[in-house]
């Protein structure tokens, strides 16, 4: 069973880029509706296929260089790095149905 790990702009590149599983990176802040809508999604979907799949949150407030680097431009933001690859992107509120056939590929 896997948890949400909070990941910052220092420790992106390890736990993210060099991870030997696939990562989804949920890009949120504290004043945006839709991230706290998400949230209980992906800590579900970190419940049921963490063993597979590493997921991980990052504050844009506190972080601000890698959303930069990223071209994350809103919120929330969820990317599916693969051997430190984006191989999906996905902005806005979504359904735990759609971010599950986002993962399919991957798990």
């Amino acid at each position: 069973m896997g948890s949400v790990a909070e990941v910052t702009d220092s420790t992106f590149d390890e736990v993210v880029l060099q991870s030997s599983k696939p990562v989804l990176v949920d890009y949120w802040a504290d004043w945006c509706s839709p991230c706290k809508q998400i949230a209980p999604i992906i800590d579900e979907l970190a419940a049921e296929y963490g063993e597979k799949v590493t997921f991980v949150k990052l504050d844009t407030n506190s972080n601000p260089q890698v959303p930069a680097q990223q071209g994350i431009m809103g919120l929330p933001t969820l990317q599916l790095f693969v051997d430190g690859t984006v191989v999906t992107s996905m902005t806005g509120g979504k359904t735990k149905a759609s971010l599950i056939r986002a993962l399919e590929d991957y798990l």
